[in-house]
């Protein structure tokens, strides 16, 4: 180190020793030790005992970030230089002390690097780390706990990005703040769309029958969040607790975690791709479980296949009509009065025989188990339970007892081993009867008759130690559904050793991928929610669940033929591929929808099924390495910023899966946001325009097989066919894995993975094919191998041989290698012909007045002139107060004014929707109100009446509600969790003259005045029915009464020339019974007006 160095290094670390009088910070931030003295005159000093322990020139050296590359089993590091500068000044952060307890601000958290490099645990402090929870999503919790020495050979370097907390309320906050032009992803199941800057989710599961876009909480926990900086490179973090928790990524560039009391942060990274954190993430919480080889084919579900003549039936009609398919699904109603563990004797009377018909048709069987049990004495299941005392407790010490599907029902602790054993004893004889897979639902856990739709957070849980020991409901809610899965999972081991287990759960925890797939939840037949498919199941595949999907044709709702076949098109291409429906709609099955359809769903399996030995290989790849079996356009070029919000493609490895979500809208490749580089179209003869397009990256090759009818059907010496394409430089690569395709033979070597490569010979005019190394015990079939080399334009050449040999391509003897990468734009689609499904009427409105889809209503509400405009959220754009001629309201048509939301987000359903003019209230001078409705989705309407009142003339009044028409029986009656959010933008002309004034519910006078941010006023602290806003500067003041009861929370809002006075219903569920509603007016006054009337009392005039 030089001399001008070493007195720079000195003065930092006086200043730092003056600084350090006069500032208390919190907890040992990192390996430097040091001690701290309060005086008793309060003036506390610390004193730094060792802040170098590293040598100078150690200092001085170049720091690297690390990371690790995780292919198969090998790791690799990979450095970048890091400023000298900041290394000193992080030293002398890291020496300060700071006290434990309290924290008023943000800090830099304390950290320990763990189980490899570039994977840190951060802590609020020592004492916080000492009192931390067991963790539930690491699959070893000792990892976490466990740091690797700094002398270790992974030579670990401190973190890049640190993590600040602050205590708030008995919350730990923590903050991640990023660079500029970062994108955000993960956050688990979530709804809308797939970067999630500016959104917001709670991790909290639940029962979210019909959710939309900007539902906040799922059936899923994820409180996980995948980083990708504008150069490429990627960052994760998890927030390792399991209570509820809210992940905000509103902010650009900046992740915030917010949870009740203290617990750990885990980040991984920045590595140099997504693909590699994402790897991280797997190897700390654990891979996929290799799931048997049949449920990567199409699996057919209802609620529900009411009888085993129908499930027989419906078999049949797959082998008949020649569609694949491999499983088949019994919902509840199989149960003897939807008693867990019971079969109906009357219509399952024999499940046995019924699995026999479907084994013997290449069938498997699926059967749902749900937690509650009934609560009925002389039911054995019920007797022994209660016997070995493994029920949820509620606050009384006394078995929770709560209504589900058999009725009053008690609750398998899943936090205890012995509940654990139990559950797993009563799977090992359910699976006897032939029983292949079980389906884990309602497992939130969810609760009919509560407005919470769960459990009560004082029930009492008796954990194992290992898991955090006796807790609350709300330290084990989230992990409820995770831990009956593994319970499940392990019951199937016990039934039979051999074979790989699957259990599909609706809930889940980060994690659950250990034990079981998921699916999306019970989403509606809507091209909503078509659109939601892939976005969805991508930050599932970012959040560590590979294996999952949504409910094909939605669950809720009728489908149409379009919708349905392009449901199925997408649908046969993702990871978990099952159709399924609900009581009281349409059949859903592939057939349901005329010939058009059908024909189309027989291509799209197909495809699927010729596909399976290249989806096989993904899922082995998962299973070892963590990598996500479906990515986002972005996995191919980190660094390209065009590529971070595609929601309607995606890969599956090199292959990319380009798909129209939009009704009536074909894929058009000259429109598809594409990655660099060389993209070959293909297709197997089976082009159709409600298909997804199918593209090949240069350089790659994958395996395919022929179609059959289920994987049964998959033979090793089937035919393989390798399509390549070859990269610039002509050449590809590609890998094929196999195995027995059932149980763990594969973990001792009896497997067989093959790489192949491809290689342009120019001198020979040939493309040359040839295995290039395999791996694995299991001996090479005699098979034929087919090699399809893809070219510019959908031209192809062909080439057969024997697998394990040379394969040959003969190329045209004009051939230029420029063929190769002709741009995508300038590529012919095949003629369409007749293979289109044409646009069909989705669904007829109900009966409503017919108002043009342009028009403005304009009313006349005492002294107010109003304009609505009902085919853009119904919202309110123009509010004139006709005495004075004072236009209140800043907006524009399509946004801002007067809009109303259905959740605690801004901009959620109920502002853009068309509302239907269902009455308009009339006098002698013409029109004085309306009544109109708008479908926010899941079986509910936002209803809003706005009219004079009769009374008042000075008063506009507005009665608004969310009300449940047709919320589906599978949520127990109630929707999901809305909230009624009245959102007004008013006019500021002056914000020095511009003020909100109230008196609280406890009678206090209050002052607002202009400055940025919001104030959210709960409680007593809410005004006490009417607050006004007044703007001095036109003398003018907007008064705004409601009912104090139905409104939770007040917010004020600042902004640039606008105030938002909001009101806030309480968040929660509703029902046909229980609807949500505000009523509330405004009236415009003169600042004479109020002065007289007291508003303006204290106030300069």
């Amino acid at each position: 180190m030089s001399i001008g160095s070493s007195t720079y290094l000195t003065l930092l670390i006086y200043l730092s020793l003056f600084h350090a009088v006069n500032i208390v910070c919190q907890g040992p931030a990192s390996q430097a030790g040091s001690k701290r003295r309060t005086s008793k005159s309060g003036i506390r000093i610390t004193i730094f005992t060792c802040i170098l322990k590293r040598s100078f020139s150690s200092v001085a050296s170049r720091v690297s970030r690390s990371s690790f590359l995780l292919k198969q089993n090998c790791i690799r590091r990979v450095s970048a230089p890091w400023n000298r500068l900041n290394q000193i000044r992080a030293i002398i952060e890291e020496s300060r002390i700071r006290e434990p307890k309290a924290m008023p601000a943000e800090q830099k958290m304390i950290w320990a690097p763990i189980i490899d490099n570039g994977i840190y645990r951060f802590d609020a402090s020592e004492v916080a780390k000492k009192q931390g929870w067991p963790s539930v999503c690491f699959k070893n919790g000792q990892h976490r706990e466990t740091p690797i020495p700094l002398k270790s050979n992974l030579h670990v370097q401190e973190p890049v990005i640190i993590p600040e907390c602050k205590n708030e309320k008995g919350s730990q906050i923590t903050t991640i703040k990023l660079p500029a032009g970062t994108s955000l992803y993960g956050t688990g199941e979530c709804g809308g769309s797939l970067e999630r800057t500016g959104k917001r989710v709670f991790a909290w599961n639940t029962d979210a029958w019909g959710y939309g876009p900007s539902t906040t909480a799922l059936y899923q926990s994820h409180p996980w969040v995948l980083a990708v900086l504008p150069d490429g490179t990627a960052f994760g973090v998890l927030a390792d607790t399991t209570r509820r928790a809210e992940i905000d990524t509103r902010k650009e560039a900046t992740i915030r975690f917010a949870a009740p009391g203290s617990y750990p942060v885990v980040t991984f990274g920045p590595y140099p791709n997504p693909e590699m954190v994402v790897s991280a993430l797997s190897l700390a919480t654990g891979t996929l479980a290799m799931p048997p080889k049949w449920t990567l084919g199409y699996q057919q579900c209802r609620w529900s296949y009411e009888t085993a003549d129908i499930v027989r039936e419906l078999a049949t009609t797959f082998r008949e009509k020649k569609l694949p398919c491999d499983v088949i699904w019994m919902d509840i109603d199989y149960m003897d009065g939807w008693r867990c563990f019971s079969f109906d004797p009357e219509t399952f009377p024999e499940p046995a025989k019924l699995s026999d018909f479907l084994h013997e048709k290449g069938f498997k069987g699926v059967w749902m188990l749900d937690p509650g049990i009934k609560s009925e004495p002389g039911w054995h299941i019920y007797d022994s339970g209660t016997k070995e005392d493994l029920w949820v407790l509620a606050k009384d010490k006394t078995p929770y007892v709560g209504d589900v599907w058999p009725g009053p029902c008690v609750f398998p602790d899943f936090t205890q081993a012995k509940t654990r054993k139990w559950w797993g004893e009563l799977v090992k004889d359910f699976v006897k009867v032939g029983v292949d897979g079980i389906w884990n639902d309602m497992n939130e856990p969810a609760v009919f008759k509560t407005l919470s739709k769960t459990m009560p957070d004082t029930n009492i849980h008796r954990g194992d130690e290992d898991l955090g020991g006796h807790q609350t409901h709300q330290h084990y809610h989230n992990v409820y559904g995770m831990l009956m899965a593994r319970s499940t999972y392990e019951g199937m081991r016990l039934a039979n050793p051999q074979k790989r287990p699957f259990v599909l759960t609706r809930a889940g925890y980060i994690g659950s991928q250990r034990y079981a797939a998921t699916w999306t939840g019970d989403n509606l037949s809507s091209w909503v929610h078509l659109q939601m498919s892939i976005p969805m199941s991508l930050n599932l595949a970012l959040s560590g669940q590979p294996f999952t999907g949504p409910d094909i044709g939605g669950f809720g709702g009728n489908a149409t033929p379009q919708l349905f076949a392009r449901w199925m098109g997408i649908g046969a291409m993702l990871p978990f591929s099952r159709g399924h429906s609900e009581k009281g709609t349409l059949d859903h099955e592939p057939w349901s929808f005329g010939k058009e359809c059908e024909d189309a769903c027989r291509l799209a399996l197909n495809r699927r099924y010729r596909i399976l030995p290249h989806l096989y290989t993904l899922f082995y790849k998962a299973h070892m390495t963590g990598a996500p079996i479906m990515s986002p356009l972005f996995f191919s070029d980190p660094k390209d910023q065009k590529l971070r919000d595609v929601d309607s493609s995606f890969l599956l490895g090199p292959l990319l899966v380009a798909a129209s979500t939009e009704m009536g809208k074909k894929v058009d490749p000259k429109k598809i946001v594409m990655p660099k580089g060389i993209w070959q179209l293909f297709d197997f003869d089976d082009f159709h325009r409600d298909l997804p397009l199918l593209l090949l990256k240069g350089g790659s090759i994958i395996p395919t097989g022929p179609v059959v009818q289920h994987t049964g059907e998959m033979r090793a010496e089937d035919p393989i066919t390798l399509l390549v394409a070859l990269n610039e430089n002509g050449k590809a690569e590609g890998v094929l894995y196999e195995d027995d395709g059932v149980g763990y033979e594969f973990q001792k070597g009896q497997f067989l993975y093959t790489r192949y490569a491809a290689n342009l010979d120019l001198s020979s005019s040939k493309v040359i094919l040839k295995v290039d190394s395999s791996d694995g015990l299991l001996r090479r079939p005699k098979r034929p191998l087919k090699v399809r080399l893809l070219l510019a334009n959908k031209t192809e050449l062909e080439g057969e041989g024997v697998d394990g040999e040379e394969v040959a391509v003969a190329l045209p003897s004009d051939f230029d290698i420029a063929r190769i990468s002709t741009d995508l734009q300038e590529q012919d689609l095949p003629e369409q012909g007749g293979n289109y499904i044409s646009e069909e009427v989705e669904y007829e409105t109900h009966e409503s007045l017919a108002v043009p889809p342009t028009m403005l209503l304009d009313l006349k509400c005492g002294e107010w002139c109003i304009k609505v405009v009902p085919w853009i959220g119904g919202r309110i754009v123009s509010m004139i107060h006709e005495p004075t001629g004072f236009e209140w309201l800043e907006g524009k048509l399509e946004k801002g004014a007067y809009e109303e939301y259905s959740s605690t987000e801004w901009r959620s359903p109920g502002c853009v929707e068309q509302y239907d003019v269902k009455k308009e209230l009339l006098d002698s001078d013409g029109p004085e109100g309306v009544v109109m409705e708008g479908d926010i989705g899941g079986g509910l309407v936002m209803r809003r009446k706005i009219s004079g009142n009769p009374s008042n003339p000075r008063a506009v009044q507005i009665s608004s509600s969310i009300e449940a028409r047709s919320v589906g029986a599978g949520s127990g009656g109630f929707s999901r969790l809305v909230c009624l959010r009245v959102h007004p933008s008013f006019k500021v002309s002056n914000y020095a003259l511009a003020v909100v004034k109230y008196t609280t519910l406890r009678g206090e006078e209050r002052e607002v005045h202009a400055e940025p941010g919001d104030i959210f006023l709960t409680g007593d602290d809410r005004p006490n029915g009417e607050w006004a806003f007044l703007d001095k500067e036109n003398g003018m003041s907007i008064v705004n009464k409601f009912k104090p009861e139905e409104v939770a929370t007040c917010v004020i809002h600042w902004s640039q020339g606008i105030c938002n006075l909001e009101l806030w219903s309480e968040e929660r569920p509703v029902s046909k019974e229980t609807s949500i509603r505000i009523t509330h007016e405004y009236e415009s006054w003169t600042e004479h007006e109020l002065s007289v009337d007291g508003y303006l009392k204290g106030l300069d005039s």
